[in-house]
């Protein structure tokens, strides 16, 4: 997480309240790190650990390749509202996660509150939107294969989490009250 606030600070020229609520997040999730409970369990699988690679690659390297090679702006105001909208989705999932929020997939816990009384996975529903937000500011064909990849690690680590939070013993009745994993209404 540090290492990242200091990428962020290297590659972004100036903030917008997006940014600030994004470095917040991050200083949470330090803060969280250093005082969450261990985990009954966690899933190092090399595909686990892939996806949650490409996780932390594919937004950073978007940013580096649109620099090289600057892309199409699609709109700007909607990318913008799109990028704020999931910005506050992320922070208020992080927040309702609290200390049982990690990166790999682990078992400390089950959230059956806030934004996860409607949504297995709204942080990652965030992801999705903020990604489309920021590619109708300025994409290119190089991001819109980076989303793609970026989106399907995300699924791999949506199923590798809930295979690992099966194991709690109130999974089966949140997973059929709340049926959704991302999409509400579609998945």
């Amino acid at each position: 997480t540090a290492t990242e606030l200091v990428i962020l600070f290297l590659l972004t020229p100036t903030f917008t309240i997006t940014d600030w609520i994004y470095v917040l997040q991050h200083l949470i999730v330090l803060g969280i790190a250093l005082t969450r409970p261990p985990a009954k369990m966690r899933d190092y699988s090399v595909g686990s650990s892939i996806a949650v690679g490409v996780a932390y690659v594919y937004p950073y390297a978007q940013v580096i390749d649109l620099r090289w090679s600057p892309g199409q702006v699609a709109s700007p105001t909607t990318g913008l509202v799109l990028v704020m909208l999931a910005a506050g989705l992320s922070l208020v999932s992080l927040l309702t996660m609290g200390r049982l929020f990690g990166v790999r997939p682990a078992l400390r816990g089950l959230v059956t509150n806030g934004p996860y009384r409607f949504l297995r996975h709204p942080m990652y529903l965030s992801y999705v939107v903020a990604d489309i937000g920021y590619n109708l500011q300025e994409w290119n064909s190089v991001t819109l294969l980076l989303v793609l990849m970026g989106w399907a690690s995300l699924v791999y680590r949506i199923r590798a989490e809930e295979r690992v939070l099966s194991q709690h013993a109130e999974w089966p009745a949140y997973a059929a009250l709340v049926r959704y994993r991302l999409v509400p209404g579609i998945w």
